[in-house]
């Protein structure tokens, strides 16, 4: 072989027995931002950038069968499935002293994720989020007219996988046209598997780890009441407002990404 092959060789040779290095610092807190149903981590780009731009780590997955992983959706996909995604996301990237957002129905995400991966996290952040009791599922404490009503949908207009179709974004406190039209075109149907499967937990809810509670204030959402009525009435949560819709990652990001900083810097290291 020519020798300037031989040396070529040699280089590629010794770079693939170099260990393979983390690509954040392990101690370098991230920001895992879990979305809520019919969502996708698409939701999440106006918050993240904010917070890259600040000098975090951001990860923002995307829960099988929904957004861009919607040709992912079956029958098969449940509660389950959407903690596995994010327990294998902090996992494979190797992350540690995580701060794990979960948005809306990503609440209950979190939850299971705090359960299963406590050692990778630093603290819950629940936005606007639905908590439930281990044994419960996400149909258990709406009002039965509504689990009627939704499942009717599911069976009638269920992409032939069992899935709930997406409602409107101003539901979720959307009303600038520019912003809901961007939402509208991003929504993907919800897999039922996850409104119907129990969240079993081993440990106390939030397993140990400092948990707070930001509350959207504008057009309250009637299914989250008991979850904020169960809040207000633990002193174990800390507790914030923004004043605006549900959606607060698409109608107010800057104020949203502020207080998230916020609440990492009220931690101690």
């Amino acid at each position: 072989m020519h020798r300037r092959h031989l040396f070529a060789a040699g280089i590629a040779a010794a770079s693939l027995a170099q260990p393979l290095r983390a690509a954040s610092p392990a101690s370098q807190p991230a920001f895992v931002l879990v979305h809520g149903a019919w969502h996708g981590g698409w939701c999440w780009t106006r918050v993240a950038a904010q917070l890259r731009a600040a000098g975090h780590l951001v990860y923002t997955p995307t829960l099988t069968g929904l957004g861009e992983r919607r040709h992912l959706l079956s029958p098969l996909v449940n509660l389950d499935t959407h903690i596995e995604d994010v327990v294998n996301l902090l996992e494979f990237e190797e992350l540690e002293n995580v701060v794990l957002v979960g948005h809306s129905y990503g609440g209950i995400v979190i939850s299971g994720v705090a359960d299963r991966a406590r050692a990778r996290l630093r603290q819950l952040v629940y936005l606007d989020a639905l908590l439930l009791e281990s044994g419960k599922s996400l149909f258990s404490d709406f009002p039965q007219e509504v689990v009627d009503q939704r499942l009717r949908t599911i069976r009638e207009t269920g992409a032939g996988v069992g899935a709930a179709p997406a409602l409107p974004p101003t539901a979720f406190g959307v009303k600038d046209a520019a912003d809901a039209a961007w939402v509208q075109r991003r929504m993907t149907p919800q897999p039922v598997g996850t409104y119907l499967q129990p969240l079993r937990l081993k440990a106390a809810l939030g397993n140990g780890l400092p948990k707070t509670y930001i509350e959207c204030t504008m057009d309250p959402i009637a299914t989250l009441e008991p979850t904020k009525a169960r809040v207000r009435a633990d002193p174990g949560w800390r507790t914030r407002t923004l004043a605006t819709g549900h959606d607060a990652m698409v109608t107010a990001p800057g104020p949203l990404s502020d207080l998230l900083r916020e609440l990492l810097r009220e931690l101690p290291t």
